[in-house]
């Protein structure tokens, strides 16, 4: 059993008490239900082997270290291999490298910079395996709640937190839905690779700001296309492949929905182009990637002829 008493805690005194008190039990029905490869990936988590890390580095990236031997290091690399695929990342782990899909560190290289993240109660929506988590405690967040129901995400974020248990970082296998209404508790909330798989965007924005207290800052990042305030693309079928992607505003366009939602100072710091460098196949990750989702003559569009990956960074106040 995960026991998120330290979180209770944590929140007491907070607009978020309340919500914590019920944590408990909405994990443990979560878990009960829980999921057909699951056994499997606790087997993989208790292999891991017991150390304890003499350095750690959440600043420039994501490292663990202490003296080990070689044999502990390849327990350590099998281990870590059974919860594969690993998308978000990369780690360092006690010597091992855990290459992943995403180089999420030139992500964060590219959000951090327009953020103070310095005592703030964070939440991560959509946090995958809580790679960004933890470079927010490394940015000096007070602490940081990601929510994703994805289970491998969570034992994957386990495995980290078993080396890190002491620090203010839950990862609770939720969906945004699962969140009461009006919380209206955290200083920053991010919406980092979300949006886009939304049905309702406005929707999912109304319930970002509901997270946030008075004042508190959103961080949104999504795929975008060119165009001003009017140009949205809502693939018809499959947008690199993915099935899921629903709507891709202008940055303008992006601007206006955020505006409409009721944010207020709303800006974007960062539009790149995402390149086959930064998401790709490796080996802790050996299915299709992004080179296989272009259009093979032309990295300009995707192989369905829509334009390539292309994503904004936009932050706005409540």
């Amino acid at each position: 059993m995960i026991d998120l008493s330290p979180l209770v805690r944590r929140l007491a005194g907070t607009p978020l008490a309340a919500w914590a008190n019920g944590l408990q039990a909405q994990l443990d029905a979560r878990m009960e239900k829980g999921h057909g490869d699951l056994e499997r990936w606790q087997s993989a988590l208790n292999a891991l082997p017991e150390l304890t890390p003499t350095e750690i580095d959440l600043v420039n990236g994501l490292t663990l270290d202490t003296d080990c031997d070689s044999d502990t290091r390849e327990r350590m690399h099998q281990a870590l291999m059974g919860l594969s695929p690993w998308r978000k990342g990369p780690f360092d782990l006690f010597g091992v490298h855990v290459d992943t899909e995403w180089r999420s560190d030139w992500k964060w290289s590219r959000v951090s910079p327009h953020l103070d993240l310095r005592g703030k109660r964070i939440l991560d929506v959509g946090c995958g395996n809580g790679y960004y988590q933890w470079r927010m405690l490394g940015a000096g967040a007070d602490s940081v709640i990601g929510v994703d129901p994805n289970w491998l995400f969570f034992c994957q974020f386990q495995a980290v937190q078993r080396y890190l248990p002491d620090l203010p970082a839950w990862h609770l296998p939720f969906a945004l839905e699962d969140l009461p209404a009006n919380l209206e508790g955290f200083d920053t909330v991010f919406s980092m690779g979300v949006f886009y798989h939304r049905r309702s965007p406005i929707e999912h924005l109304l319930a970002l700001k509901d997270c946030l207290v008075k004042g508190g800052e959103l961080v949104l990042e999504t795929l975008v296309v060119e165009g001003d305030q009017h140009q949205v693309l809502v693939p018809e079928d499959r947008y690199a492949q993915m099935r899921n992607v629903w709507f891709l505003p202008s940055v303008p366009a992006l601007e206006l929905w955020l505006r409409r939602a009721g944010f207020k100072d709303v800006r974007c710091v960062d539009v790149s182009v995402t390149s086959v460098e930064e998401q790709r196949s490796t080996d802790w990750m050996r299915y299709q990637s992004l080179g296989d989702f272009l259009d093979p003559d032309d990295h300009c569009k995707t192989i369905e002829g829509l334009p390539a990956p292309m994503r904004a960074v936009m932050v706005a106040r409540k």
